[in-house]
């Protein structure tokens, strides 16, 4: 894939560059603040598949990747975008995934180093889907209130939940949780009508179940 970077830290950046060249993978640019990755991603719009960047990065140091993110998706949809943070940090989540939960990720920076894990979130985002940090998603799932409909879920809907979340596939979601596929099929359906989503058809009540379960 095609990819543009944007990390202030030059060690982690070069460290990317050199990474997802060795994968090959081809990176269009790398830059180290929010405005000169806008800028690149303008120049490269044919071409990049897909866009890395930190969350907080100069002038401020404040949330100056995500709204270029957040530009980006409302400019380029068919760009997949993947955020970096350090911290779980779940307003910055709800306002990446406002929209839908296609072609976007958002992991911890731990999550780099695990190699492998890394390079098949970017391959999710890239064909279309979803990857957020297990580590996210199971923080958000401790701060839902009593009063969220996820508390009607059985203990194995909210596994499979979770497990969508993260953006797997169903047949993932079955080799994940060691269920069948049928199973997970039984689980998503469950789970669709608990949530109200049951006459939503298609890959968008997938999405849109993600969506419930982020802003609960």
């Amino acid at each position: 894939m095609r990819v543009i970077l944007a990390e202030d830290s030059t060690l982690l950046r070069e460290g990317l560059v050199r990474l997802l060249a060795e994968e090959g993978h081809e990176v269009l640019a790398a830059v180290g603040d929010g405005e000169a990755l806008l800028r690149e991603v303008e120049a490269h719009a044919a071409d990049v598949d897909v866009v890395v960047t930190d969350i907080r990065m100069p002038p401020d140091h404040t949330d100056e990747g995500l709204r270029a993110a957040v530009r980006i998706r409302e400019l380029r949809p068919g760009i997949g975008v993947v955020v970096l943070s350090q911290y779980v940090e779940r307003n910055y989540a709800a306002q990446l995934l406002t929209s839908s939960a296609e072609r976007v990720g958002y992991l911890l920076k731990d999550r780099v180093a695990q190699v492998e894990e890394f390079l098949d979130a970017l391959e999710r985002v890239h064909a279309g889907g979803a990857a957020i940090d297990p580590e996210v998603v199971r923080q958000l799932l401790i701060r839902t209130t009593h009063a969220d409909p996820l508390t009607r879920l059985t203990p194995r809907e909210r596994t499979v939940l979770e497990a969508l979340a993260e953006g797997h596939t169903n047949a993932a979601i079955g080799q994940k949780l060691h269920i069948s596929l049928s199973a997970v099929e039984k689980n998503l359906a469950a789970i669709f009508d608990k949530l109200g989503l049951s006459q939503t058809t298609g890959y968008s009540r997938r999405v849109l179940a993600v969506l419930r379960y982020l802003e609960s």
